[in-house]
């Protein structure tokens, strides 16, 4: 796992990980912005600041253990805490956002890192998770350079070698399994699959017709989900209440005609 974390943090350095890597943080600073509440948490990737447009009192970044062997220069704040996605050390429903950059991906039993994401969560809490979309050119690519090593006919991986991707649909899945609601899905990142700079500018144009045309195969994908309870529901202002008239009883008086 150590070789695996190093590996995907490296090739974030890498042009097509920086051409990734901004788009994530352009969405990030998008989608966190408007989620309020008291205390939000980034796990792993301290080179992307997923929490930077957030405005909770209390933010803070945890990276996981093999990353603390990762030198990242363009980290922009020091991690404030080590943790696991298996095992977070926080009390139950006690955040309000988390925010999974390429976590599930990393962890060992991702499954179980979602579960311990729904228990720390408070209800309507949010987590925005960020991952590799297999069923994309880049997606694509890797499939072949993995069956070209297999058959010995060499082959060099064009993304980091961390296992197996996990797809957007069966990330909903999971998520709704487990409580979850699926608020918004986003894909981005539909250049393809090459190495150079001056390549991927000059594919740059196929960003806005992938957006259109196949917008789920991007490369990349942003999910938020919020934690949902039953049987629990939030309740309104006392001022979104309009005053309701009390109803009263009216007397009719007979009309007696002349005895």
């Amino acid at each position: 796992m150590t070789g695996e974390i190093i590996g995907l943090h490296h090739w974030f350095d890498t042009a097509p990980g920086r051409y990734l890597l901004a788009w994530e943080q352009e969405r990030y600073d998008e989608l966190v912005a408007d989620i309020f509440g008291y205390h939000a948490l980034q796990l792993g990737m301290p080179g992307l600041q997923a929490l930077r447009s957030n405005r909770m009192p209390h933010r803070w970044l945890a990276v996981m253990p093999p990353e603390l062997l990762v030198e990242r220069s363009d980290a922009q704040e020091p991690p404030a805490l080590l943790a696991d996605a298996v095992a977070l050390p926080f009390a139950e429903a006690s955040l309000d956002l988390l925010a999974l950059p390429h976590t599930l991906e990393l962890s060992v039993d991702p499954h179980t890192a979602l579960r311990e994401v729904h228990r720390v969560l408070v209800p309507e809490g949010k987590v925005v998770i960020s991952g590799l979309n297999p069923l994309s050119l880049w997606g694509l690519r890797q499939r072949r350079s993995r069956l070209y090593q297999r058959c010995g006919a060499g082959g060099r991986l064009f993304l980091p070698d961390v296992g197996e991707f996990i797809s957007p649909g069966r990330l909903r899945d999971w998520l709704r399994l487990l409580g979850f609601e699926l608020e918004s899905m986003s894909f981005g990142c539909y250049r393809p699959a090459v190495a150079g700079d001056r390549w991927l500018q000059r594919y740059g144009w196929m960003d806005a017709l992938g957006a259109r045309w196949w917008p789920i195969f991007g490369a990349a994908y942003v999910i938020v989900a919020v934690k949902r309870v039953q049987g629990m529901r939030l309740l309104e202002p006392s001022w979104r209440k309009a005053p309701q008239a009390a109803a009263a009883q009216v007397q009719v008086a007979r009309r007696h005609g002349p005895g």
